[in-house]
């Protein structure tokens, strides 16, 4: 048996000790600051001051001043920083042509964002992993039960989005977004602090949940007729689902094809079955944006995709290869 070194004795295990206790503490007196403050009310302010309108010197300096503190990667925004009129505007900028482009064929699932890897898997007893030692049910997460059983077995994986980030979200394949679903909720941090000091992070934070269902074109060309029929036979057919998780100092989540946004005074929990309306999309085309960062969780049913979980807190690019069909 090894004996524990007396405090002091070694200068080296004496800060490696102290620094992660260091850490927690300060943690959980945010997080314990947080309870009491008003997180939605903090979040609208937050956007309401990204969206003010400054004169266009000074615009431009809180910019630049936000490109230098966040690390943004400059040369890859489509517009120069004269032509955005606020912070939020440029928060939200577009990407150069070419700058993400689309990996893979149309049988490849493709990030739907930019960010890095969180806790990624298999769905087991209908539970996902938020991070180690942690976990919430799929069923919370979607506010469904009934569909959540049709993930059971299937593929999960969580992408976080940092200020730095390029922020709008994409669609990993081609296909249809058939119904969408605002979940209210808290605002509680995404980050390291939020993941381990709050049970069921993302089934407890607002959410967008979108349901995408794949072009039946996509699978291979001599079954093409018979999932096409079986598509047909069984409208119900689990979709890869979509969740846009809203965050502390996210102002909103907005969609491209919808007026339907987060974050709303008085909000109450909405489903809306697109029907004849649903959007068609292809592979790695918009769908919506976060205002300031926050996470996008992607669930894909058994036997249809498969995700190539990696490392968590390795970089991701939208457009990237992270999965494929299963044919």
């Amino acid at each position: 048996m090894i004996p524990a070194a007396a405090p002091g004795n070694d200068e080296n295990t004496t800060r490696d000790d102290v620094a992660p206790l260091a850490n927690r503490f300060w943690s959980r007196l945010l997080l314990a600051v947080l309870y009491g403050v008003p997180k939605h009310g903090l979040s609208r302010l937050s956007g309401w001051f990204a969206s003010l309108r400054l004169p266009s010197r000074l615009q431009r300096a809180e910019i630049r001043l936000f490109v230098r503190l966040a690390g943004v990667k400059l040369e890859e925004a489509r517009d120069p920083i004269e032509s955005y009129q606020s912070l939020q505007q440029f928060f939200v900028r577009a990407l150069r042509e070419g700058v993400r482009p689309i990996e893979g064929g149309s049988m490849c699932l493709v990030a739907p964002c930019d960010g890095t890897w969180g806790a990624a898997g298999r769905i087991e007893a209908g539970t996902l992993l938020q991070v180690k030692g942690r976990s919430y049910s799929v069923a919370e997460l979607l506010s469904d039960p009934a569909l959540a059983e049709a993930y059971e077995a299937g593929c999960f994986a969580t992408f976080y989005l940092s200020p730095r980030d390029y922020h709008r979200f994409h669609t990993p394949i081609a296909g249809r977004i058939t119904r969408i679903d605002y979940c209210p909720g808290s605002l509680w941090p995404v980050n390291t602090m939020g993941l381990q000091g709050i049970d069921r992070l993302f089934a407890r934070n607002e959410r967008i949940c979108a349901y995408l269902e794949a072009d039946a074109e996509l699978a291979a060309p001599v079954e093409a007729a018979v999932e096409a029929e079986a598509d047909a036979a069984n409208p119900t057919q689990s979709p890869i689902a979509l969740i846009a998780v809203g965050a502390t100092m996210v102002g909103s989540i907005r969609l491209v094809f919808d007026d339907l946004r987060t974050n709303v005074f008085g909000a109450t929990p909405e489903r809306r079955d697109l029907g004849d309306r649903a959007p068609k999309f292809a592979r790695g085309e918009e769908w919506g944006r976060f205002e300031f960062g926050s996470t996008i969780v992607m669930l894909t049913p058994p036997g249809d995709f498969e995700i190539d979980p990696q490392p968590m807190g390795q970089t991701l690019r939208l457009g990237q290869v992270i999965g494929r069909r299963c044919v």
